[in-house]
């Protein structure tokens, strides 16, 4: 987690000389959108056992992507945290918070984890450390890309993704988004899709055997980078810097967390070649 200290009279300036422009957006396809918005999101981050993340991420995805569409729900990326060996976050939606306990209780008592289960959380120290979300606006919804293409995309998931999280003082949400979004529209400019702005979602946990934190309220800024370059000399400078000037608002707790995540193999959340053309 980095520092930011607060710099006094630098708000102004951000929205000032910030870009106007709106989010950048990978265009889905009809298969994609078939499969309707997923509003509610669970941001799932996982503690694995000291040299077993490899091996958790292969079991993840050999058994759970299809499991969770098939019922209506959707992995819309997962990932390895960059900088913690440890670390494995992964992004679920919801059409629904409604379809939110269905669905988890259609998996969880159902017979594709309880055949895997055992060896799953074997390899997991920490799995309670989950964000319930829902999107800011109708469209700031989770990005939900096509699957990974075998054929095409033999290398798998490439990219980066960023996620900023702001905890945010009771009341601020819609002060701070507004705020912020002058500082969204700068990492846009360096070339980042936005995939997605996320608040906490108030509401009773109606899966309580899934724990989720109450220590909201929260807000998620998620964008797909292209890769290393892009990352280290435009986005995180641009990240670092809105941070500071977003914690002299006085209305986040505490420092801003910045994640980089790097897609595993299959992750839907990921660059793909034909954003470059948009």
């Amino acid at each position: 987690m980095r520092q930011f200290p607060i710099v006094a009279g630098m708000v102004t300036s951000i929205i000032a000389t910030a870009p106007a422009q709106t989010p950048a957006r990978t265009v889905p396809s009809a298969n994609v959108a078939a499969l309707g918005d997923f509003p509610v999101v669970e941001f799932r981050r996982y503690t694995i056992k000291p040299g077993e993340r490899g091996h958790f991420a292969s079991y993840f995805e050999s058994y759970f992507p299809e499991a969770f569409e098939q019922l209506g729900a959707i992995a819309a990326g997962s990932f390895v945290n960059v900088g913690d060996d440890t670390g494995f976050t992964w992004i679920r939606g919801f059409h629904t918070i409604e379809a939110r306990a269905v669905i988890n209780a259609e998996f969880y008592y159902g017979p594709v984890w309880r055949e895997h289960k055992a060896k799953i959380n074997d390899l997991i120290t920490d799995s309670d450390n989950v964000l319930l979300l829902r999107a800011l606006t109708p469209d700031r919804s989770v990005a939900i890309l096509p699957a990974v293409d075998p054929v095409i995309e033999l290398n798998g998931a490439q990219g980066f993704v960023v996620a900023q999280i702001f905890a945010l003082k009771v009341g601020a949400v819609d002060s701070f988004a507004h705020l912020a979004e002058a500082a969204f529209a700068t990492y846009r400019a360096t070339g980042a899709h936005e995939a997605g702005v996320l608040v906490t979602l108030d509401v009773p946990n109606n899966f309580p055997q899934l724990p989720v934190r109450t220590d909201g309220p929260y807000l998620v800024w998620l964008g797909i980078v292209r890769d290393s370059t892009m990352l280290q000399k435009e986005m995180m400078p641009a990240a670092e810097q809105a941070a500071r000037m977003l914690v002299a608002t006085g209305l986040v707790r505490g420092t801003p967390e910045l994640m980089v995540l790097r897609p595993t193999p299959r992750s839907r959340m990921r660059w793909e070649a034909n954003n470059d053309k948009h």
